[in-house]
Protein backbone atom coordinates (compact mmCIF):
# COMPACT_ATOMS: atom_id res chain seq x y z
CA UNK A 1 0.00 0.00 0.00
CA UNK A 2 2.87 2.42 0.70
CA UNK A 3 4.05 1.86 -2.87
CA UNK A 4 0.62 2.78 -4.25
CA UNK A 5 0.52 5.92 -2.09
CA UNK A 6 3.95 7.00 -3.34
CA UNK A 7 2.93 6.33 -6.94
CA UNK A 8 -0.30 8.31 -6.55
CA UNK A 9 1.54 11.26 -5.03
CA UNK A 10 4.00 11.21 -7.89
CA UNK A 11 1.20 10.96 -10.47
CA UNK A 12 -0.52 13.98 -9.04
CA UNK A 13 2.65 16.03 -8.78
CA UNK A 14 3.62 15.43 -12.39
CA UNK A 15 0.11 15.90 -13.76
CA UNK A 16 -0.01 19.21 -11.93
CA UNK A 17 3.14 20.53 -13.56
CA UNK A 18 2.34 19.41 -17.10
CA UNK A 19 1.29 22.29 -19.36
CA UNK A 20 -2.44 22.84 -19.12
CA UNK A 21 -4.93 25.52 -20.02
CA UNK A 22 -8.69 25.77 -20.34
CA UNK A 23 -8.34 25.42 -24.11
CA UNK A 24 -6.27 22.24 -23.82
CA UNK A 25 -7.45 19.01 -22.26
CA UNK A 26 -5.93 15.57 -21.99
CA UNK A 27 -7.28 12.96 -24.39
CA UNK A 28 -9.41 10.40 -22.59
CA UNK A 29 -9.91 6.78 -23.60
CA UNK A 30 -13.25 6.73 -25.43
CA UNK A 31 -16.13 4.55 -24.33
CA UNK A 32 -19.88 4.14 -24.65
CA UNK A 33 -22.15 3.99 -21.62
CA UNK A 34 -24.47 1.01 -22.16
CA UNK A 35 -26.21 0.98 -18.77
CA UNK A 36 -26.48 3.40 -15.88
CA UNK A 37 -27.76 3.36 -12.31
CA UNK A 38 -27.63 6.01 -9.62
CA UNK A 39 -24.44 4.33 -8.28
CA UNK A 40 -22.48 3.08 -11.30
CA UNK A 41 -22.39 2.78 -15.06
CA UNK A 42 -21.43 0.00 -17.43
CA UNK A 43 -19.06 1.20 -20.15
CA UNK A 44 -17.99 -0.53 -23.32
CA UNK A 45 -14.39 0.14 -24.33
CA UNK A 46 -12.81 -0.95 -27.62
CA UNK A 47 -9.23 -2.25 -27.62
CA UNK A 48 -6.85 0.33 -26.14
CA UNK A 49 -3.09 0.60 -26.35
CA UNK A 50 -1.19 1.35 -23.17
CA UNK A 51 2.36 1.62 -22.05
CA UNK A 52 2.68 -0.13 -18.73
CA UNK A 53 5.09 -0.83 -15.94
CA UNK A 54 4.69 -3.95 -13.84
CA UNK A 55 6.76 -4.43 -10.72
CA UNK A 56 6.92 -6.38 -7.51
CA UNK A 57 8.84 -3.85 -5.43
CA UNK A 58 9.53 -0.83 -7.61
CA UNK A 59 7.87 2.48 -6.79
CA UNK A 60 9.33 4.35 -9.78
CA UNK A 61 6.68 3.22 -12.27
CA UNK A 62 5.28 6.69 -12.87
CA UNK A 63 8.73 8.16 -13.48
CA UNK A 64 9.54 5.41 -15.97
CA UNK A 65 6.25 5.92 -17.81
CA UNK A 66 6.68 9.70 -17.79
CA UNK A 67 10.20 9.37 -19.25
CA UNK A 68 8.76 7.19 -22.02
CA UNK A 69 6.19 9.83 -23.06
CA UNK A 70 8.88 12.52 -22.67
CA UNK A 71 10.87 10.93 -25.50
CA UNK A 72 12.82 8.06 -23.98
CA UNK A 73 11.61 5.65 -26.64
CA UNK A 74 13.06 4.23 -29.86
CA UNK A 75 11.77 7.19 -31.89
CA UNK A 76 12.75 9.88 -29.34
CA UNK A 77 9.16 11.02 -29.77
CA UNK A 78 7.30 13.05 -27.18
CA UNK A 79 3.80 11.72 -26.57
CA UNK A 80 0.95 13.75 -25.14
CA UNK A 81 -0.32 12.80 -21.69
CA UNK A 82 -3.73 11.11 -21.62
CA UNK A 83 -6.16 10.21 -18.85
CA UNK A 84 -6.83 8.25 -16.83
CA UNK A 85 -3.69 6.86 -15.27
CA UNK A 86 -4.66 3.38 -14.10
CA UNK A 87 -3.21 1.18 -11.39
CA UNK A 88 -3.96 -2.24 -10.03
CA UNK A 89 -2.61 -5.63 -9.17
CA UNK A 90 -2.37 -8.78 -11.25
CA UNK A 91 -0.47 -12.06 -11.13
CA UNK A 92 2.77 -10.25 -12.03
CA UNK A 93 2.53 -7.63 -9.27
CA UNK A 94 1.53 -3.98 -9.24
CA UNK A 95 0.97 -2.27 -12.56
CA UNK A 96 0.57 1.29 -13.73
CA UNK A 97 -0.63 2.22 -17.21
CA UNK A 98 -0.69 5.30 -19.40
CA UNK A 99 -3.19 5.07 -22.24
CA UNK A 100 -1.63 5.99 -25.56
CA UNK A 101 -3.26 8.68 -27.71
CA UNK A 102 -5.75 7.32 -30.25
CA UNK A 103 -3.47 8.20 -33.20
CA UNK A 104 -1.20 5.30 -32.24
CA UNK A 105 -1.54 1.74 -33.50
CA UNK A 106 0.62 -1.30 -32.81
CA UNK A 107 2.61 -0.53 -35.97
CA UNK A 108 3.40 3.15 -35.27
CA UNK A 109 3.78 3.17 -31.48
CA UNK A 110 7.27 4.07 -30.27
CA UNK A 111 8.85 1.23 -28.31
CA UNK A 112 10.13 1.90 -24.80
CA UNK A 113 13.89 2.11 -24.30
CA UNK A 114 13.39 0.93 -20.72
CA UNK A 115 13.06 -2.87 -20.50
CA UNK A 116 10.77 -2.42 -17.45
CA UNK A 117 8.07 -0.98 -19.74
CA UNK A 118 5.99 -2.64 -22.41
CA UNK A 119 3.31 -1.75 -24.92
CA UNK A 120 0.13 -3.76 -24.30
CA UNK A 121 -3.40 -3.92 -25.57
CA UNK A 122 -6.29 -3.87 -23.14
CA UNK A 123 -8.84 -5.96 -24.95
CA UNK A 124 -12.30 -4.63 -25.63
CA UNK A 125 -14.91 -5.28 -23.03
CA UNK A 126 -17.39 -4.01 -20.51
CA UNK A 127 -16.37 -2.25 -17.31
CA UNK A 128 -18.48 -1.28 -14.33
CA UNK A 129 -17.38 2.12 -13.06
CA UNK A 130 -18.14 4.21 -10.02
CA UNK A 131 -16.98 7.81 -10.11
CA UNK A 132 -16.09 9.76 -6.99
CA UNK A 133 -14.47 13.02 -6.03
CA UNK A 134 -12.09 13.83 -3.24
CA UNK A 135 -8.56 12.71 -2.69
CA UNK A 136 -7.28 9.59 -4.45
CA UNK A 137 -6.30 8.08 -1.12
CA UNK A 138 -6.36 4.36 -0.42
CA UNK A 139 -9.17 4.96 2.08
CA UNK A 140 -11.34 6.69 -0.54
CA UNK A 141 -10.51 4.04 -3.16
CA UNK A 142 -11.29 1.12 -0.82
CA UNK A 143 -14.56 2.74 0.28
CA UNK A 144 -15.79 3.14 -3.32
CA UNK A 145 -14.46 -0.24 -4.37
CA UNK A 146 -16.64 -1.84 -1.66
CA UNK A 147 -19.68 0.23 -2.67
CA UNK A 148 -19.29 -0.82 -6.31
CA UNK A 149 -18.55 -4.44 -5.46
CA UNK A 150 -21.64 -4.74 -3.24
CA UNK A 151 -23.93 -3.09 -5.79
CA UNK A 152 -22.67 -5.31 -8.61
CA UNK A 153 -23.23 -8.41 -6.48
CA UNK A 154 -26.73 -7.16 -5.57
CA UNK A 155 -27.46 -6.65 -9.27
CA UNK A 156 -26.04 -10.09 -10.22
CA UNK A 157 -23.32 -8.58 -12.40
CA UNK A 158 -20.36 -10.96 -12.74
CA UNK A 159 -17.00 -9.35 -11.97
CA UNK A 160 -14.06 -10.63 -14.05
CA UNK A 161 -10.99 -9.39 -12.24
CA UNK A 162 -9.61 -7.15 -9.53
CA UNK A 163 -10.50 -3.51 -9.05
CA UNK A 164 -8.70 -0.88 -11.13
CA UNK A 165 -7.90 2.59 -9.79
CA UNK A 166 -8.27 5.41 -12.33
CA UNK A 167 -7.11 8.96 -11.58
CA UNK A 168 -7.64 12.05 -13.70
CA UNK A 169 -6.37 15.12 -11.83
CA UNK A 170 -3.30 16.57 -10.19
CA UNK A 171 -2.95 17.28 -6.46
CA UNK A 172 -3.74 20.98 -6.71
CA UNK A 173 -7.21 20.36 -8.12
CA UNK A 174 -9.74 21.11 -5.41
CA UNK A 175 -10.87 17.79 -3.87
CA UNK A 176 -14.53 18.35 -4.75
CA UNK A 177 -13.55 18.88 -8.42
CA UNK A 178 -11.37 15.78 -8.71
CA UNK A 179 -12.40 12.82 -10.78
CA UNK A 180 -11.43 9.38 -9.55
CA UNK A 181 -12.91 6.02 -10.50
CA UNK A 182 -12.99 2.40 -9.49
CA UNK A 183 -13.42 0.01 -12.41
CA UNK A 184 -14.14 -3.69 -12.68
CA UNK A 185 -14.15 -5.71 -15.88
CA UNK A 186 -17.55 -7.42 -15.99
CA UNK A 187 -19.65 -9.79 -18.04
CA UNK A 188 -22.44 -7.97 -19.83
CA UNK A 189 -25.07 -8.95 -22.39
Amino acid sequence: MKKLKKNLLLIFCILTFLPYSNSMAYEEASYNVVYETDIYEIRYYEDRLVVEAVSKNDNNSFRKLFRYISGQNNKSQEIKMTVPVTQGENEEGYYMQFYLPSKFTKSNTPLPNNPDLRISTIEEGFFAVIRYSGRASDKNFFKHREILNKKLLDDNVVINGPAIRATYNGPFTLPNLRRNEVMYKVEWK
